[in-house]
């Protein structure tokens, strides 16, 4: 069997093994927490893990974009939320169409979303479910107050459409600010008469809260499949939890305490995500990625003891490993430090 640093670079590779741990765990805490697990697949954008995230005990999948719900829907996947406004008549048929051949629900914050939903699926036999998108703190999409929240779901209550309760993307560590203000929503809709039948939240940096997610009934989680360097930084794992990692040569040493690789901005992204440097060399924890250009990673080797030479393979888990299974064709999986199967991924590119 190929060795990982026999395979040529830049490229993924993923830790079977550490992906199957990672999975795991979350489900059991989910499980103990009384909270359903629906996976964001936007992070790996395989079938093939999706599908096992669903035989651990997923009740269905998280989406971002109508190309990713195609992809799984073609794998046979069959149960989806799709966590972005649909606007525009072509995305409308498009999903008229997913709606056709599997289980699909969507988000709104606006009336305008609604009534584009509405007029697409008015007459049909099987209403559309839709969730009131809610801004607990995060500061992007989402109606700003359990009022707005409340006035939006009584629109939903439209020709073709039924309403399905309220999600959020919350900022990470604010998930008891998130729980106050869904549950103040979820009292008001109530009082109004108007059922709230689940509430689903998310994000990977607070997973490990699951049992203080208060009124969700759900959670969505994407990152933790793999982690990265950004949820070390959060606390939510540790490098040992990372299965996925840029695999990079130095092709480069102009001074004594410089490196250039093979892996830029193309294959580690431009993500700090509030950190320092590009990623965290696990073969030379001390060495900081300074820099990167599309092609060209620059390497500070002036805390190193021992400095890789050239030619050498060296491993980094970047920032964020979400964007990096969008910057590769394929990835690398392995297990024991060696590769198992090098696979297509499916979504890469669907951002449509």
């Amino acid at each position: 069997m190929t060795a990982f640093f026999e395979l040529d670079t830049p490229c993924v590779l993923i830790d079977l093994d550490r992906v199957e741990a990672n999975l795991q765990k979350a489900q059991q805490a989910a499980d103990r927490a009384g909270i359903a697990l629906r996976p964001h697949i936007k992070t790996h954008k395989l079938p093939r893990f999706a599908k096992r995230q669903v035989e651990l005990g997923a009740v269905g999948i998280t989406v971002q974009k109508l190309g990713e719900a195609e992809v799984m829907a073609d794998a046979g996947l069959a149960d989806m939320l799709l966590t972005f406004n649909i606007i525009g008549a072509a995305k409308l048929r498009r999903l008229a169409a997913l709606h056709d051949r599997v289980t699909i629900r969507v988000v709104a914050d606006s009336a305008d979303c609604v009534a584009g939903l509405s007029r697409t699926f008015a007459g049909t036999a099987r209403p559309l479910g839709v969730f009131v998108e809610c801004d607990t703190g995060m500061g992007r999409c989402g109606v700003q107050s359990p009022e707005a929240a409340l006035e939006l779901a009584r629109r939903i209550a439209a020709p073709g459409l039924v309403f399905a309760g309220l999600m959020t993307y919350p900022a990470a560590g604010k998930y008891r600010e998130a729980d106050a203000w869904l549950a103040r929503a979820k009292a008001l809709l109530e009082e109004e008469g108007v059922a709230v039948p689940a509430i689903t939240t998310g994000g990977t940096p607070d997973i490990w809260h699951m049992d203080q997610a208060g009124a969700a009934t759900e959670y969505r989680p994407g990152t933790y499949i793999y982690m990265d360097r950004s949820q070390v930084a959060a606390g939510a794992a540790s490098y040992a939890d990372c299965a996925l990692t840029v695999l990079a040569t130095v092709v480069s040493r102009p001074t004594e305490t410089r490196a250039i690789i093979d892996a830029g901005s193309k294959a580690l992204t431009s993500d700090l995500l509030g950190l320092e440097g590009h990623g965290h060399v696990l073969d030379y924890p001390e060495a900081r990625i300074v820099g990167l250009s599309e092609e060209h990673g620059t390497l500070d080797l002036s805390a190193c003891a021992r400095k890789p030479e050239i030619g050498e393979a060296i491993r980094i888990v970047p920032n964020h490993c979400c964007p990096v299974s969008n910057l590769f064709d394929r990835v690398n999986l392995v297990r024991d430090g060696k590769l198992v199967e090098s696979v297509a991924v499916a979504a890469r590119g669907r951002v449509d």
